[in-house]
């Protein structure tokens, strides 16, 4: 699945079992728009933090989902720091709303399209409009808002097509971890655009969700910050993953210092 361009010099570090890619905004946004540019991608991107490495953790077939994407970016500081810990001091954070920002921008200097998915017809609208404020150049092939879907979707053909009929050649997933990693593996296969989850990013560009600020993002307290703005929502969600990242990644440690 992956582009030629990026395969032979992809540098990965494991972080509680599963291979993180190392890099930076720049290195790692690049590689995804080059495979964006391929005739047919068939490709995803998993843009991963701590939670949802604790469920890939626990769930074998989700696991099986991050191992065949063709990049897991690491969005958490907690990924970064282990990624660090064992000696890749290169490793920094790319957090997935400015992921998606930057790839916008490429999109918009280098005649590439977008398609947004996810949402509701509102948050898209707002979506769109400031994404186009941002980069008057950028072209958004289509976007869709679906009903409500199960944790585990299954194959849309008529969403496929329209996807690909609409020229879109990156496609920015907004349904949440982990329904999104599931949308796009399942999906991919038959996909000509790149496919990215990116959860929360639409609510934060489109302005309907509150972004944590720079420095609570720079001590890995987004979580803490996502928890107090959304208790009932999240509480049990951090309450686990993060307990249980903790716990793994003490397991992980201990195990690369022998």
């Amino acid at each position: 699945m992956m582009s030629d361009s990026y395969t032979p010099n992809r540098q990965t570090a494991p972080v509680i079992g599963l291979n993180v890619d190392i890099g930076n905004m720049s290195n790692l946004s690049r590689a995804i728009f080059n495979i964006s540019k391929s005739p047919m991608a068939h490709s995803y991107v998993c843009v991963a933090n701590a939670h949802m490495l604790t469920l890939a953790r626990q769930t074998s077939d989700f696991k099986e989902v991050l191992n065949n994407a063709s990049l897991v970016v690491p969005d958490g500081m907690p990924l970064v720091w282990t990624q660090r810990l064992k000696g890749f001091k290169n490793a920094e954070r790319v957090c997935g709303p400015d992921l998606m920002l930057e790839l916008c921008e490429q999109a918009s200097l280098h005649d590439g399209s977008i398609y947004l998915l996810g949402g509701n017809s509102s948050t898209l609208s707002l979506l769109s409009e400031k994404l186009l404020n941002l980069f008057p150049g950028l072209r958004i092939a289509g976007m869709h808002a679906p009903a409500a879907l199960p944790e585990r979707p299954t194959i849309d053909e008529e969403l496929i097509r329209k996807i690909n009929n609409s020229g879109a050649n990156i496609l920015f997933v907004g349904l949440g971890c982990p329904k999104q990693e599931y949308w796009c593996a399942t999906h991919a296969p038959y996909l000509r655009p790149i496919a990215i989850g990116v959860g929360a990013a639409f609510d934060f560009h489109a302005g309907t969700k509150k972004r944590p600020p720079a420095l609570i993002q720079s001590l890995g307290l987004e979580w803490l910050y996502r928890l107090l703005s959304e208790p009932r929502r999240l509480w049990k969600r951090y309450l686990t993953t993060n307990t249980s990242f903790i716990y793994y990644s003490l397991l992980d440690l201990i195990k690369h210092k022998k």
